[in-house]
């Protein structure tokens, strides 16, 4: 409903001021200018109002018509959102690319979901029933792996007059309750207003990524947090895009924050082309894509979070599993700066505004593993996973720092790392996972009851590297002990052979949790083995040019289903050049 006329005053970049605007209220979404530009009100002031537009506000003029709507930003909810790719504010870009080309009109408004598709709804619900907030009313088959549940509204409750099996659009009634209350498959909510839970849930269980480095040594755990903060080329993007193609979640929502175009675009033409490899089906059966890139409206880009957040947590309330990657937070938060500015607002640190950490631990606390309102036995997730662009690499600057606060999981990308071609360029020495001995119960069910041992083992040898690697610097190889030797020869093969991995490699980008401890047990019966080696006489020399070590740093590259047979001949191989040698 329209809530009136007001005019504008003053513009500045997506700030827009207006007057005549009594009986306005915050977050009440305006269309701005002649072009209805939309906009959103951030600051109220007697009767002018402080406007955030969503588009380039290029060709507004002082006096121009702001238009009150009298709602707030709001997501539709319902089935058809997965598989689609929208902008910050939810609108469908391949439908705005049919209606106006390569260049979208300003102002352009199209609906969010598809009106005239059907969908067979099946009733869970019979005549009778008593439903409230969150109940189940039925579902609907979205995609061949996601059953998309129909609840009941926010704040409505009563009895079930009619439900009935049927082929619907969104907005066709499907369920009626006693007194008249039609319920459709469509819903709206406000993105800055969390979709409520009952509680929290302990984090017990990892969200396995298949990248060897993440679920080995520094694990997020489902419904957890994750930054991934790397300087410019670290890899933060490819690491993101390749746990969206395998991470062991059931929704995928990535959301492309202030990325460049072309990154965006390759996204935007690989994932639709992808196979999950859970299922052997398409990516995108499992995937929503929102891309805002580098070029477009800042004020967009800062909705864009809370659009993929809210549509996170509805499916979360459907009970999935669902991780949000967001690339890059820091876009984000260049954008409140930004915003922050043409407010005239007092800048905090490197101009950032002083709500900052407030804002992204707002962000972050959306997290979490929850029972849902409606249906207390039953459990959904949302886990966020955060890519930070610190300018120059320097984790010490405000975005870092702020993030570092609410995350539960570091994985810090270090460039050296990635100019020596070791991806992901996870530094080993400075990342961490705080939920890891939350997890350790899982992975000692079922991976291995020595998991734990043989991460704490790896961490060690890493470590150690470290240390001699210092005093190599100084005083040269030449200076150490042949276990010092064979110490750092193991850390290599686990560096090279293990935490090493390529994306783009067909067996080598997905790495499934029983595939790592068979590897990991190799790598470490190795390291042991040439230890014992050293310490029968054998020269380090002579171990080290063992003729298998080439095989052994390509076992990555075998498939599961050869890895045991190759696993017990590279063994028996070792062992029998032991006996030679010694």
């Amino acid at each position: 409903m329209t809530g009136g006329l007001g005019r504008i005053i003053k513009v500045s970049g997506p700030a827009v001021t207006a007057g005549d605007m009594l009986g306005c209220f915050m977050s009440e979404l305006t269309r701005v200018g002649d072009n209805r530009l939309m906009g959103e009100i951030i600051r109220i002031e007697g009767d002018t109002a402080v406007i955030q537009v969503y588009e380039d506000t290029l060709g507004l003029s002082v006096g121009g018509p702001v238009e009150r709507t009298g709602e707030l930003l709001a997501v539709e909810l319902g089935p058809g959102l997965i598989g689609s790719i929208y902008d910050g504010i939810q609108r469908p870009l391949p439908t705005l690319a049919d209606k106006w080309g390569d260049f979208i009109q300003r102002g352009a408004d199209v609906k969010r979901l598809d009106r005239e598709r059907k969908w067979k709804f099946i009733p869970a619900v019979k005549p009778g029933d008593r439903v409230e907030w969150g109940m189940v009313l039925g579902t609907v088959q979205e995609t061949p792996r996601v059953v998309h549940k129909i609840m009941t509204p926010k704040g409505v409750s009563g009895i079930v007059e009619t439900a009935v099996e049927g082929d619907f659009t969104i907005t066709d009634t499907v369920v009626t309750l006693e007194g008249g209350r039609a319920i459709t498959m469509r819903q709206k909510w406000n993105v800055r207003e969390p979709r409520p839970r009952l509680d929290r849930i302990p984090l017990t269980e990892p969200l396995l990524t298949g990248q060897r480095v993440v679920d080995t040594l520094f694990p997020i755990a489902e419904g957890g947090a994750a930054i991934i903060p790397g300087g410019f080329g670290s890899g933060k993007t490819v690491l993101e895009q390749t746990i969206a193609k395998y991470a062991q979640a059931d929704i995928i929502i990535y959301i492309g924050c202030g990325e460049r175009g072309n990154e965006m675009a390759d996204t935007l033409n690989q994932l639709p082309k992808l196979t999950d490899p859970h299922t052997g089906r398409p990516l995108m059966e499992r995937t929503i894509l929102i891309a805002n890139t580098s070029n477009m409206p800042v004020a967009a880009r800062e909705a864009s979070i809370y659009t993929g957040m809210t549509i996170a947590e509805y499916y979360r309330d459907m009970g999935y599993k669902v991780t949000v990657l967001a690339d890059s937070t820091s876009r984000w938060a260049e954008a409140l700066r930004e915003i922050s500015s043409r407010l005239e607002e007092i800048p905090g640190e490197e101009g950032y505004p002083t709500y900052l950490a407030s804002r992204l631990g707002a962000f972050y606390e959306r997290a979490g593993r929850a029972r849902l309102v409606g249906r207390p036995d039953e459990t959904g997730s949302v886990t966020i996973i955060g890519a930070v662009s610190p300018p120059g690499g320097d984790f010490s600057e405000p975005v870092t720092q702020a993030s570092l606060r609410m995350a539960s999981t570091f994985w810090g990308l270090d460039y050296d790392l990635a100019h020596q071609r070791h991806f992901p360029a996870i530094n080993w020495l400075i990342s961490f996972s705080l939920t890891y001995p939350a997890l350790s119960a899982w992975y000692a069910v079922n991976v291995s009851p020595d998991w734990g041992a043989m991460v704490k083992k790896v961490h060690a040898i890493l470590q150690k590297e470290e240390e001699l690697s210092e005093v190599v610097k100084i005083v040269g190889m030449d200076s150490l002990e042949d276990r010092e030797r064979i110490m750092l020869e193991g850390a290599r093969l686990l560096r090279e052979g293990y935490l090493r991995q390529s994306a783009a490699h067909p067996t080598d980008a997905f790495c499934s949790i029983k595939r790592q401890e068979k590897m990991l047990s190799t790598y470490l019966f190795f390291v042991d083995s040439m230890a014992q080696a050293a310490e029968r006489g054998i020269s380090a020399e002579t171990i080290i040019r063992f003729p298998g070590m080439e095989t052994l740093l390509r076992l990555k590259e075998t498939p599961e289903e050869d890895m045991g047979a190759k696993i017990e001949s590279l063994r028996n191989e070792f062992n029998l050049y032991v006996e030679k040698a010694g």
